[in-house]
């Protein structure tokens, strides 16, 4: 107990060194926080020694890891569920944002990035993970990372897995309430298709299960972004068989090399051969080794889930243009081919799975399309044309169809199914520091993205929840502004979802507590009456219509005797 004092009276004197109000917030913290859990070991002031390590550990893009970037007043990373609980409540006392961090891969920093005075919650102490196989499912905290998940699933079963990423340090909160997907989403659909419960403290520090928190509520934190309407504790996901022996191979072919021709059939091939083959195409220009001349090259990536001997059966009938031998394929476990995608070494021991450090750190940006119909082989040669000017652009672009297909669009907020062919990230990565490249890097992938408009989505042009690009708008959560804002980028993100979002919001949240740069709005008062005149509006159309034909036929009538 003594110590606990100790360290009060240290964070308190912390806040005294920055202000009144944030000395308030903290005991705020203390007092609603359970005794028998103290929260005082979970509070972090810009003064406390271990607040640059805890803020630097989990930002994953370099942009926003800068003297500039703007730093929170606090952190709190909870240990227990009353931890969540008290920043919410002193949160909204107190008039301070929070934001809500599981992994830091958010690629524009809203997870620890505010112009406005604010504090981070850090759910990285919060990651357990308890796998049933009887069951074939798993509660999995928020605060876990892809590469535990799926290393304590091998530690069970050897022929489960679940439908997620790639990339082993996303945080499981950020990327399955955003939708996630990976190479299985053609077989098994997206990681929020395979969610059946979640736990959430709502905006009044209520813990909710899917029960009590209803299905609306449910609905929407599965791909409509659970920072929106809660903090997400957890989520119970639904295991997926996977087959022992799996294969993956990358092939890489250059305009040299009829890159062109197997483009072409790719886009064709990859949405609709079977389900259980999933094949990534990354397109980027490279020099000659020799003479330095540019070139594009494409990269196909695949995982399938069986053996190398049927794998080349099926790309020989449906997909002969890459080629495909038996040697270009490596069998191995669902596990390890987590591994390939991620370039690391398949005889890397498993355990590099629960390293919660990338391998590498780079500044970046991304954006994101959906393309609905195949582009002809003139477009494709135009797209050569612009990569090679622009020279330092690179798509992805990963196949839909499959389950995809068989999944209605507001089946959950991620609208993106059926009808969509692949999506595509737009990526610009680089490793120099300054506002010179940066901007460079920024500008060649807004250029890209400008070039591929003829080719995409259209009324809306739709982007990727998870791939968040602030280029798309920003919301200031004005009085008169809130919805009109949020509807810009968040018709792309939802499309027909949107709205209904809004209202889910609007009803567990309606302070709109939990905000962002990109949040869902709440309807205001402005939003209301606007939309209570519209429906007045139309109404009154609509009946000056129909008395208008009534009248009309009174009149013909009349003639005809």
């Amino acid at each position: 107990m003594l110590l606990h004092i100790i360290v009060l009276l240290s964070l308190f004197s912390s806040a005294f060194a920055t202000n009144l109000p944030q000395k308030t917030f903290i005991q705020c913290l203390v007092n609603n926080s359970e005794p028998s859990n103290p929260i005082i070991d979970s509070i972090f002031t810009q003064n406390s020694p271990s607040f640059p390590s805890i803020l630097q550990a989990y930002i994953r893009n370099l942009r926003f890891n800068t003297s500039k970037t703007p730093k929170p007043f606090l952190i709190v990373t909870p240990l227990h569920v009353s931890h969540i609980q008290a920043s919410i409540i002193c949160g909204q006392k107190h008039n301070f944002q929070m934001k809500i961090r599981s992994g830091g891969h958010d690629y524009e920093g809203v997870s620890y990035v505010s112009k406005v005075p604010f504090f981070i919650l850090d759910m990285f102490n919060l990651r357990s993970i308890d796998i049933d196989i009887d069951t074939e499912s798993a509660w999995v905290q928020t605060g876990a990372q892809l590469g535990e998940v799926y290393y304590r699933i091998a530690e069970k079963s050897k022929i489960h897995a679940f439908p997620a990423g790639v990339c082993p340090t996303v945080g499981v909160g950020g990327h399955v309430s955003g939708g996630g997907y990976g190479n299985l989403m053609r077989k098994y659909g997206t990681s929020i298709d395979n969610v059946i419960d979640a736990q959430i403290i709502d905006a009044k520090g209520n813990l909710l299960d899917r029960k009590s928190m209803g299905e609306d509520l449910f609905w929407a934190i599965r791909g409509g972004g659970g920072a929106n309407f809660g903090v997400v504790l957890s989520y119970k996901i639904k295991l997926v068989k996977v087959p022992k022996i799996v294969t993956v191979f990358e092939v890489k072919r250059t305009l040299e090399q009829n890159a062109s021709d197997i483009v072409y059939n790719w886009q064709h091939v990859a949405p609709t051969t079977s389900n259980d083959l999933f094949i990534r195409l990354i397109l980027e220009v490279i020099k000659d080794a020799k003479n330095g001349t540019k070139t594009i090259r494409a990269s196909f990536i695949a995982l399938y889930l069986g053996d190398s001997k049927s794998l080349v059966s099926l790309m020989n009938e449906t997909f002969p243009q890459l080629g495909l031998k038996e040697n270009d394929c490596i069998e191995t476990s669902w596990l390890k081919s987590v591994f390939f995608w991620d370039n690391i070494k398949l005889d890397t021991p498993l355990e590099i799975l629960l390293e919660r450090q990338p391998q590498l750190l780079r500044y970046l940006k991304r954006k994101s399309d959906y393309v609905k119909e195949p582009i002809s082989k003139v477009g494709i040669e135009g797209i050569w044309k612009k990569m090679i000017d622009l020279e330092k652009g690179v798509m992805f672009f990963n196949p839909y169809g499959g389950k995809m297909d068989e999944i209605l669009p507001s089946s959950t907020p991620l609208p993106h199914r059926i009808g969509n062919l692949w999506k595509i990230q737009y990526q610009a990565n680089w490793n120099e520091e300054g506002e010179e490249v940066t901007s460079y890097h920024i500008n060649v992938t807004r250029e890209l993205y400008k070039y591929m408009t003829p080719f995409v989505s259209k009324n809306p042009r739709q982007a990727y929840l998870n791939y968040k690009d602030l280029d798309l708008g920003v919301n200031n959560h004005g009085f008169f502004s809130g919805y009109s804002q949020g509807s810009v980028y968040g018709v792309q993100y939802f499309n027909d979802n949107f709205d209904r979002l809004v209202q889910i919001k609007t009803k567990v949240d309606p302070n709109n507590f939990f905000r962002n740069e990109q949040s869902i709005p709440v309807f205001g008062l402005v939003d209301k009456v606007r939309m209570v005149f519209e429906k007045s509006l139309i109404s009154i159309i609509f009946c000056l219509v129909v008395n208008w034909i009534w009248k009309l036929s009174q009149g013909c009538g009349g003639k005809k005797k």
